[in-house]
């Protein structure tokens, strides 16, 4: 006998409350799939030479893009700076809030999303397809653990390498600021350099440099897990890259928002 559909003044509620559920649920997996790793790379066996390997991939191999990023985006915000100050008489500002910004915000958050879009992609596609073509249970059979072997050093070298690389990103925005201000703006160049070095904070660095460790264990952490957990063939590998671009892009920009509201709040 078929079960009764309920009434139609229900649904919505149905429909929120199923979401909550998979929402806690989803939550649940990913703190129980942290926790087991943190857990297991805490004990030996260890691998150095997966992380240096990792390292050089998260690291060394988005530097092109992440200079590229950081000196564009400098040049445009001294340029919108300058025009809207413009307004009010107030183009002076222009070195001040291009060191705050590109510190504080730009730097963090551009160099998270750019980097987790080519490293979260990478290490969700290759343990996608290591678990579709049975790979993790062969490292199993071989008594590897997958989540010491494969996991942590991705983990590890994401919270190492990104701040490292928001500090490049930093300083290579604050050069295309002072660049496109002195060539075209036509600032003094002492003068802007003066001003940028009175604004800077190490305050303001420090609380980059702790987004981006956060950012960086965010991207590995998505891109792993769900590489971990795809099934399906080459669609689930597909599904799973997807996946993880889109959930440590909404995790960067939801922690981004926690610390900084918690940082000036």
């Amino acid at each position: 006998m078929a079960e009764p559909s309920p009434p139609i003044l229900l649904l919505p509620l149905i429909v929120v409350g199923r979401f909550v559920v998979n929402a806690l649920a989803a939550v649940g997996r990913v703190a129980k799939f942290t926790a087991h790793t943190l857990v297991r790379a805490a004990t030996p066996p260890y691998y150095p030479l997966r992380l240096a390997e990792q390292l050089a991939h998260i690291g060394w191999f988005s530097l092109p893009v992440v200079g590229l990023t950081a000196i564009f985006t400098g040049a445009a915000l001294a340029q919108q700076i300058f025009t809207a100050g413009s307004r009010f008489s107030a183009q002076s500002t222009v070195p001040a809030v291009v060191v705050i910004g590109m510190v504080r915000e730009l730097g963090p958050v551009l160099v998270g999303l750019m980097v987790a879009g080519r490293v979260s992609s990478a290490m969700a596609a290759e343990l996608g397809t290591m678990r579709v073509t049975e790979q993790l249970d062969a490292l199993a059979t071989l008594r590897t653990d997958s989540y010491r072997y494969l996991i942590a050093p991705r983990l590890f070298a994401a919270v190492i390498a990104l701040p490292l690389m928001v500090l490049v990103a930093n300083a290579i925005g604050i050069m295309g600021g002072w660049l496109l201000a002195v060539e075209k703006l036509h600032f003094n160049s002492v003068s802007y350099l003066d001003i940028t070095r009175k604004y800077m904070s190490v305050d303001d660095f420090e609380m980059a440099m702790m987004k981006a460790g956060v950012f960086g264990f965010f991207m590995a952490l998505m891109g792993c897990y769900h590489g971990y957990r795809a099934e399906g063939g080459a669609a689930g590998v597909g599904n799973a890259t997807r996946s993880a671009v889109v959930s440590a892009f909404v995790l960067i920009l939801a922690s981004n928002f926690l610390i900084t509201a918690t940082a000036f709040g």
